[in-house]
């Protein structure tokens, strides 16, 4: 990607949002776009940032024997009135409804009726189970309170699961499955999240996991135990028979080594059983060719909000004007290096564009800030701003042979020859 195609402007970070600093530079950098409260629109890195990330969640999903399909957003009225939930869902504001001649139709907020009216056309008989579907879409809710830009949007792409099980028992060990699949899929995208118990709440339910990232920019408060690594929602307290359900789905006895943190929910995983089969008559044929219910599972990660919070992760200061940009991780990073030529100079100009052909021939994608008019230190302050893992400045000290590159995040420099640079990114 070459800059001068971009648009992009140098923009002084000044009145950072000192709660979401990294999102604050988003905005002002116009790597996000913000068309009213809770709705973004995302420029070329967010986006591609977005894309690796739902790639690594596909390709675990995929590993764990998950099935992708993709379910439409706009629905009919029918199917929530169905469910029973379409009063709940328009009375409280949630749902946002439209009118035609053609009927009403619906942008859903969540996916349990959608993904029931599909399986039923296609999981008929015993034989056809268990099975898991998932995708990838958006979902709109029209939440009153947007805090936190991408955070708590109204419309946001989300992956929601649902499986799909002869008995509790096969439940039970999807629900497992899909436990496995998300730790393992937060731990690619670099994130320490902690599984904690949760309330089912409105979605109901036996059994429910919450996966929390530690974080001063959360808005909910968990009680934790470090040395179990166990985590709990304060809101499970407030249960009659509290005790009696943590030791029972969790073998928690005793709370009192428990600390309250801040943290921030990126996904939830949920046991339904037949709750919602129950309620759009969503059933098999089992082997004595009797009927039976469906046992269900759900499982969310906020795609956006994940994004959200890695951006604010990976943020990274200036000792004189605090937060300053970021550098994203090379697993995640859409653009691993960034070349900044000193342009009136036709020799570097010239290197710089060699340099950055050879490289994205090899399949190493790297940005080519060629942008005129501008100092090589204002460039330096942007590559930050995109986030960049490494920059190569051509200037007056490299020549045509060596080049020096630097570790944005460790600040690190070692002066390479172009082989060696293909040969250190070829397999990242």
């Amino acid at each position: 990607m070459k800059l001068s195609q971009t648009g992009m402007n140098t923009v002084k970070l000044i009145n950072i949002d000192k709660m979401y600093p990294g999102q604050s530079i988003l905005l002002k950098t116009g790597q996000i776009v913000q068309y009213g409260a809770g709705l973004f629109a995302y420029n070329t890195i967010p986006l591609l940032v977005r894309r690796n990330i739902e790639k690594i969640i596909t390709e675990t999903l995929n590993k764990y024997g998950c099935i992708e399909i993709l379910l439409p957003t706009l629905q009919p009225d029918t199917i929530w009135k169905n469910s029973g939930r379409y009063d709940h869902y328009v009375n409280d504001g949630t749902m946002l409804i439209t009118e035609s001649n053609k009927g009403t139709f619906c942008l859903a907020p969540t996916g349990e009726e959608a993904v029931l009216e599909f399986a039923k056309e296609k999981l008929k008989s015993y034989k056809n189970l268990p099975v898991t579907y998932y995708q990838i879409g958006e979902k709109v809710r029209n939440e009153i309170r947007t805090r936190g830009y991408l955070l708590r949007g109204k419309s946001f792409p989300m992956l929601d699961a649902y499986s799909f099980d002869l008995d509790e028992k096969g439940m039970e060990k999807s629900y497992l499955n899909a436990r496995n699949a998300f730790l393992e899929i937060f731990e690619k995208i670099g994130m320490s999240v902690i599984p904690i118990v949760a309330d089912n709440g409105a979605m109901g339910g036996k059994k429910s996991e919450e996966f929390m990232l530690i974080s001063e920019q959360g808005e909910d408060k968990i009680l934790y135990n470090e040395e179990e690594g166990i985590g709990l929602n304060t809101e499970i307290l407030e249960r009659e028979d509290c005790k009696e359900y943590l030791e029972k789905e969790y073998n928690i006895t005793d709370i009192s080594k428990f600390k309250e943190i801040r943290t921030m929910e990126l996904g939830h995983i949920f046991q339904l059983g037949t709750r919602y089969s129950e309620m759009m008559d969503g059933k098999y044929i089992n082997k004595e060719g009797k009927e039976e219910l469906y046992y269900m599972g759900c499982y969310g990660i906020g795609v956006s909000r994940t994004l959200a919070a890695l951006y604010e992760q990976c943020i990274i200061n200036d000792a004189k004007w605090g937060p300053c940009g970021f550098v994203l991780p090379e697993t995640i990073a859409p653009y691993k290096i960034q070349i900044i030529p000193k342009v009136e100079d036709e020799n570097k100009l010239k290197q710089a564009n060699d340099l950055y052909n050879i490289l994205n021939e090899k399949g190493i994608n790297t940005i080519l800030d060629d942008r005129q008019n501008m100092q090589i230190g204002a460039k330096i302050k942007d590559c930050k701003v995109l986030g960049t893992p490494y920059m190569i400045v051509l200037g007056d000290k490299t020549d045509e042979n060596n080049i020096e590159l630097e570790n944005n995040k460790t600040g690190e420099k070692e002066v390479i020859l172009i082989e060696n640079l293909i040969k250190k990114f070829e397999n990242k």
